[in-house]
């Protein structure tokens, strides 16, 4: 499928089937997350690949939005090495975890697998749960798996504001 057809009928993932995740297709989207652009491409993302069911168990002591995937991946970055802007300091690490984590949940979409991202967690949990390096701050959970027989989007998935809501151009004073 293109581009754009992957990205509309990719949706969030909240039902999993027992199905183990081949490790050509974490291999697979792994590769994507190494393919993503990062500032400066300082490349600061982390990745905890999670499939050992104790590590799995781990999740659901961070979010109450876990999921039980067969599959979780934790995406952190670096506050070592992302990129700093000079003008004001402003860390870009958190952007760079962003566009890997979307290069990650195409990625699985290609190859036949669900995922939603998991933003609600406590970071110090998760830290304490997954033995992070202090330097590591956690952006997001990825459940990953295939979809349970009876999984669908959600009903507002294909809500979307019109463009002239959105986009603007040369001027945001155009209205």
């Amino acid at each position: 499928m293109d581009f754009l057809e992957l990205a509309k009928n990719r949706f969030s993932l909240r039902k999993f089937s027992d199905k183990k995740v081949e490790k050509e297709k974490i291999d697979y989207i792994l590769a994507a997350m190494q393919a993503a652009p990062t500032a400066v491409n300082f490349q600061p993302q982390r990745i905890l690949v999670l499939t050992d069911e104790k590590e799995l168990e781990k999740v659901s002591k961070c979010t109450k939005f876990a999921f039980n995937p067969p599959l979780n991946f934790l995406v952190c970055y670096d506050k070592e090495t992302s990129w700093t802007r000079g003008n004001d300091g402003h860390d870009e690490g958190e952007i760079d975890a962003a566009i890997v984590a979307t290069h990650m949940m195409l990625a699985a979409k290609s190859v036949g697998l669900g995922t939603t991202w998991v933003g609600s967690f406590n970071p110090k949990d998760v830290k304490e749960q997954f033995n992070l390096p202090e330097n590591y701050v956690p952006v997001a959970f990825l459940p990953t798996g295939y979809p349970s027989d009876d999984a669908e989007p959600a009903a507002a998935h294909s809500s979307r504001k019109d463009l002239n809501e959105t986009v603007f151009y040369n001027s945001f004073s155009q209205k």
